[in-house]
């Protein structure tokens, strides 16, 4: 008997030109439907798999590390599906929160007792949404334990919710209103002033005027002691802050040709230091022949010191929210500035026969106008080539720096020429300490912390002092710490001692590269050299890390009486929260 065939049973399958699959269309509707296009990267491992729904672990997941799913991918997964369904936008913002209390205990399994841990924001189970933070399962024989790669923070954010977030936004002023006359040339952020470098030489003395006290050696003595404690006291002396353009030497030295650039320590460190900055700040550049003078304006906020500027938690305005009106930036400012103008005067022994004479006299001091005697204070002028190999002309820059005091090396014996700054305390429980210690209790004892939490929150001005002392080619830079008698009251303070560091090791500890502040000199007097001559104005955005170059009328300032001339301070002076 012959074999009977599949077709005798079945008959004959019908020839068809009709190819499996969907249809060769390039329409994205297929009878009111939406085509969903293949994909080059989908694989086909199997036509039809009936243990999917078996394997299936109880969180709903896949399983595909087992070999039976080697080659199984889902189809069309590189494509975006036109059939899902699109969440409401109410949905989106929808949460449930977890109040169940979990037990504080921990559970044990196993030989070595091991623990299961969740990441932060995973509260739920194992199917639930927590980001990398999941059960992160540890003991064992070994006992070690195991974190993934953002060590074990879970939840959607992995963080602490609300830590920055109610951070209120600063907004702070800027230095000086930009006028609708004034033209913008340039705008140089931070990330390029960081990345520009002039390596410079140590800089030549040309001249030097006034004299100096020397230094009490006592406020050295247990700094942080109790019984090293001096209340700060108010001494009657004339001090002198003048601008570049009516300093009468620096004007001599200009009619001279003995340089290019002419500063002073205290503007120049400014603007070596102008990455550190945050507050708002502005110099007035003025290009005259082939001479640039780099001044400060009349009232100008170079002359105050800042408190806690680069802190994270920095003090506030009242505008901002701040009610302690006695720890805001402009009235710890005012605080700084009046201690910083009477501590170097205090902490020298004034002695005619003891003392310093520079080679010549006081250049601002006028015996038969002031009725207070003078500050020890020593001005030299001091010369720093900032060439480059291509110039055609050296580019030598003259700054006038000052000196507070002079002492005897103890073993030597010879002359060390100091710069005195102070550094203030005003509440370390208040709002905008910074995380500060207490120095009552901590600066005899956690002396490096100390220092260390004032270099995080004063970065700024610590650097510009350090500068300031190495342009002075300062020996030792010593620095005070004075705190309130009460916190509550910022009229009365005790130093309570003195910290001696060499200028450049201080540079070298606060990662203070010199270099780089040369090469930001060196920027700005190239932008304003190849410019027409006149007068620009260079300001610091208050609230970016922005620097803007502006060309300003040649009268600018002028009509306020704004540039600074020769500026008495009278230290005793109270309205600036003396002691």
């Amino acid at each position: 008997m012959a074999p009977i065939s599949l077709v005798d049973v079945v008959g004959a399958m019908p020839e068809t030109t009709d190819k499996w699959g969907p249809s060769e269309t390039k329409d994205t509707m297929i009878n009111g439907v939406p085509y969903a296009p293949y994909s080059k990267s989908d694989k086909l491992g199997r036509m039809a798999d009936w243990t999917e729904g078996k394997d299936r672990d109880r969180g709903g997941r896949q399983q595909y590390g087992g070999r039976n799913y080697r080659d199984q991918q889902t189809y069309g997964a590189n494509q975006q599906n036109p059939f899902a369904i699109q969440a409401a936008e109410e949905e989106a913002t929808f949460s449930v929160v977890d109040n169940t209390r979990t037990s504080a205990r921990t559970r044990g399994f196993g030989r070595g007792g091991g623990t299961i841990f969740r990441g932060r924001g995973q509260r739920g189970g194992q199917t639930q949404r927590g980001g990398r933070g999941t059960f992160q399962r540890v003991g064992g024989r070994g006992g070690q334990q195991g974190y993934d790669s953002r060590g074990g923070r879970g939840g959607r954010r992995g963080g602490r919710y609300g830590w920055r977030d109610d951070k209120p936004q600063r907004n702070r002023d800027a230095s000086v209103n930009v006028k609708p006359d004034w033209t913008l040339l340039e705008e140089i952020d931070f990330v390029r002033l960081a990345k520009l470098n002039l390596e410079t030489n140590e800089g030549e003395e040309i001249d030097s005027y006034g004299f100096l006290y020397y230094y009490d050696k006592a406020y050295d003595r247990n700094p942080g002691a109790k019984t090293s404690e001096r209340k700060l006291n108010v001494l009657e002396r004339a001090a002198y802050n003048v601008t570049t353009s009516s300093d009468p030497i620096i004007q001599d030295l200009a009619d001279k040709d003995e340089a290019t650039v002419f500063a002073t320590d205290n503007i120049l460190s400014m603007l070596m230091c102008a990455p550190r900055s945050v507050h708002s700040w502005d110099l007035v550049i003025t290009h005259q022949g082939n001479k640039i003078f780099i001044d400060k304006r009349e009232g100008s906020n170079l002359d105050m010191v800042t408190v806690n500027e680069n802190a994270a938690d920095a003090p506030l305005e009242a505008s901002e929210g701040n009610k302690d009106t006695i720890n805001s930036p402009s009235a710890l400012m005012m605080e700084a500035t009046h201690i910083n103008n009477v501590f170097p005067i205090q902490v020298v022994i004034e002695s005619d026969t003891q003392r310093k004479d520079m080679a010549n006299e006081h250049p601002f001091y006028n015996p038969n106008v002031e009725t207070d005697p003078p500050a020890s204070k020593a001005y030299k002028y001091r010369r720093f080539d900032l060439s480059l190999e291509r110039d055609e002309e050296p580019l030598h820059l003259i700054v006038r720096t000052e000196l507070d005091a002079i002492m005897k090396n103890n073993i030597s014996g010879d002359d060390q020429y100091l710069v005195i700054k102070a550094l203030n305390e005003f509440d370390s429980k208040a709002p905008g300490s910074g995380g500060a210690l207490d120095w009552r209790s901590n600066l005899s004892s956690r002396r490096g912390a100390v220092v260390a939490t004032e270099m995080k929150n004063n970065s700024c001005k610590l650097a510009r002092w350090t500068v300031q002392s190495v342009l002075a080619n300062a020996d030792v830079m010593r620095l005070g710490f004075v705190s309130r008698a009460n916190p509550r009251t910022p009229n009365d303070h005790v130093i309570l001692g003195v910290l001696p560091y060499k200028p450049r090791d201080f540079a070298a500890q606060m990662n203070l590269n010199l270099a780089n502040g040369w090469g930001i000199v060196r920027t700005i007097v190239d932008m304003c050299l190849k410019m027409s001559e006149g007068k620009y104005v260079l300001i610091k955005d208050p609230n970016k890390s922005v620097l803007r170059l502006y060309q300003v009328p040649n009268d600018t300032f002028e009509e306020e009486g704004s540039i600074a001339g020769t500026q008495t301070i009278e230290e005793a002076d109270g309205e600036e929260g003396g002691s």
